[in-house]
């Protein structure tokens, strides 16, 4: 079994939080109209789609529904369809845009799963890579991104628009 690791990470799980005012950094985020500096991919009617700031890989991205919950129990069956196509969608746009390998895909539902933002449900989708750990975040403790965020969510925003507008029209 392969195992993803990512000990810089560390640095921030382990670093102190600030109280969050206003909700938390996702209902920040869905609120806000600066979805460029956020790194916000796509917006849908219920959910929404980001890069993560503090990436596993590079092309590490999330899901999360706009209205701040915990658990899938508070989404409706539409609000549940619509985060899990938006998921879909963002693999595929992943896959056109920087080809991986495989995938890791998974949700962290409660702070002893390892929920660093337990109040708000969201779905992680990492592009992975054959040999895509190499020695950088265990000599140096630092992880290596081949390109700038800002550069990957332009990318990733393009393609998921054109994914999200096929799927629309279908």
């Amino acid at each position: 079994m392969d195992s993803l690791h990512a000990p810089w990470r560390m640095e921030y799980i382990l670093a102190p939080k600030k109280p969050v005012e206003g909700g938390s950094i996702f209902s920040q985020i869905a609120e806000s109209d600066d979805d460029e500096s956020n790194y916000v991919l796509a917006r849908g009617k219920s959910c929404f789609a980001l890069l993560n700031r503090y990436p596993y890989n590079g092309g590490h991205l999330m899901i999360a529904p706009y209205q701040a919950i915990p658990d899938w129990d508070q989404l409706s069956d539409q609000e549940l369809l619509e985060l899990m196509k938006m998921t879909r969608a963002c693999q595929r746009a992943l896959q056109q845009v920087m080809n991986p390998d495989g995938f890791n895909v998974g949700v962290n539902l409660g702070k002893v799963a390892g929920a660093g933002i337990a109040e708000h449900l969201h779905i992680h989708v990492v592009p992975r890579w054959n040999g895509d750990t190499n020695f950088m975040p265990v000599i140096a403790g630092a992880g290596v991104l081949p390109e700038a965020l800002a550069d990957t969510a332009e990318k990733l925003r393009t393609a998921l628009q054109e994914i999200l507008l096929k799927e629309h029209s279908a």
